[in-house]
């Protein structure tokens, strides 16, 4: 069944022909235009058409984005509606935890949300004008950040990733062609449509094209994975998504790559200090597992709880999995539900687990809603690679040790308890390999002002050009050098 079309957007025009099938990941199909025959049209012509960016302010281009903003309220947006439509047939999240998404999109568009993302991951100054400063060798330079040709392969995580992408790219002045994902086939498609009516003839709207391919289609990304087309690549998703991305890569396209981190928690022995902390560090660490239905890098999967292992520890670890799993499902629902599609691998492993009693104890998931599983060895569950739908893991320890040796390179967020535990471990955490510690329960609290997947993908979108002036009478020259004079190193 053809649930919608997915048309493609370039630079403004709307091309709804040529229209071929395409599968959804739930078993819907959508038909959008033959990519083969319109991946020509996609990429920039020549890098020159991207003075039309310069000609305009940055508060100009603020101006239009705000209100971009305005209008992609959900209540009043066609497009946004259609998106949303889309959704519910394509991605595996519920309704109610969508709809928060598409809410809460032109809260991203704000001005002074705006100015604060630019100014901290690349400074206003820099990406209006050229910044002065003098070397110690004497010489002056000016730096720039200019945008860059750009190929985005959007997350299909609600509509806020579709949002940050036409945000990072029109901020940074650059040219962008948007991959839309399978399962959130139309969210930047609808931003971009507003945009083009709002702004129609704006240098932002002429440097936004956006459609779908099916990733590794060879047709469409030989066409358009060259470095005369694209400079850099912005690749969010799994292996399977930017594998298919590195065999292009080579010298002059670059590859940003936000792949799948896994996320945890630390909870210090202060949580058992009465039961009321008990109760609030549950809830906290309920809302870090459970948040958008655990379907974030950023949500917890394993805990690990300073509890001890002794008889006493275990009746303090179960307790305290009790506790999380009854906050988790009493989570408001758009926040948090019954997941909509589940792992049947992953629920025959947790109903295995529910039989050895000795070595674990599993609170819920009868009615697959969700199960809280807790450890009764100071090891996670096999199959913690799996765990997701609200299905999480806490593990008792005696020592921090055992924690920070499960923290490698694909540890992304660690929610922390208490404050003065983080202070204590983020230095240990950071050389593992975490790439960001937070209070626990703000897991899923994201504020794509910060560092995100331990760099700042705003900052290495652009292209940083330095002017230098080099004075005889201030910086040395070479042809003036002696043969006792240190030669300057080469780059």
């Amino acid at each position: 069944m053809t649930a919608f079309t997915v048309p493609l957007f370039v630079r403004g025009q709307l091309i709804t022909d040529d229209l071929v099938p395409f599968a959804s990941r739930l078993d819907h199909s959508f038909q959008a235009p033959d990519p083969a025959k319109h991946a020509h049209a996609l990429p920039l012509r020549s890098p020159s058409e991207m003075a039309d960016l310069y000609a305009v302010s940055f508060d100009e281009i603020l101006d239009v984005l705000a209100e971009l903003g305005v209008a992609l309220a959900f209540e009043r947006n066609p497009y946004i509606q259609e998106a949303y439509e889309a959704c519910l047939v394509s991605n595996p999240m519920p309704e109610s935890i969508l709809r928060t998404g598409y809410v809460a999109l032109p809260t991203m568009f704000s001005r002074e949300s705006m100015r604060e993302l630019a100014e901290a991951q690349v400074g206003i100054d820099y990406l209006e004008g050229w910044v002065p400063r003098r070397l110690l060798d004497g010489r002056e330079i000016r730096v720039r950040a200019f945008g860059a040709r750009t190929l985005h392969i959007p997350a299909g995580n609600g509509g806020l990733v579709a949002g940050i992408t036409v945000l990072r790219n029109a901020l940074t002045r650059s040219d962008a062609t948007v991959k839309a994902p399978s399962n959130d086939p139309l969210t930047a498609i609808a931003i971009a449509r507003t945009l083009a009516d709002i702004a129609p003839d704006h240098p932002i709207t002429k440097h936004l094209a956006v459609g779908y391919w099916k990733g590794g289609d060879e047709q469409v990304e030989e066409q358009l994975y060259k470095p005369e087309h694209i400079e850099k690549i912005v690749a969010w998703g799994g292996l399977a998504s930017v594998k298919h991305v590195t065999r292009y890569i080579q010298p002059g396209l670059e590859l940003i790559a936000l792949d799948p981190k896994r996320s945890g928690t630390i909870i210090g022995p202060e949580a058992f200090e009465d039961e009321d902390t008990l109760r609030e560090v549950a809830k906290r660490a309920a809302c870090d597992v459970g948040a958008g239905n655990q379907e974030g890098c950023v949500n917890a999967r394993v805990i690990y709880v300073l509890s001890g292992t002794d008889e006493a520890g275990l009746q303090k670890a179960n307790r305290l999995g009790q506790l999380v799993y009854e906050s988790m499902v009493g989570l408001p629902e758009f926040i948090s539900t019954t997941p909509k599609v589940v792992d049947r691998t992953l629920l025959e492993n947790v109903e295995g687990s529910r039989l050895t009693e000795d070595w674990y104890r599993v609170f819920g998931g009868e009615h697959a809603e969700g199960a809280i599983i807790v450890s009764q060895l100071d090891e996670p569950v096999h199959y913690s690679t799996l765990l997701s739908g609200r299905v999480a893991n806490i593990v008792p320890v005696d020592s921090i040790d055992k924690v920070t040796d499960a923290v490698n390179a694909y540890t992304q967020t660690i929610g922390i308890y208490p404050e003065s535990l983080k202070a204590e471990l983020r230095d240990t955490l950071s050389l593992f390999g975490a790439q960001r510690l937070t209070s626990l329960g703000y897991a899923a609290s994201v504020n794509f002002t910060i560092p995100q997947d331990a760099m700042e993908p705003v900052r290495r979108m652009c292209k940083w050009v330095v002017e230098e002036h080099c004075s005889p009478d201030r910086v040395l020259p070479l042809w003036e050098s002696r043969d006792l004079t240190p030669m300057p190193t080469t780059m």
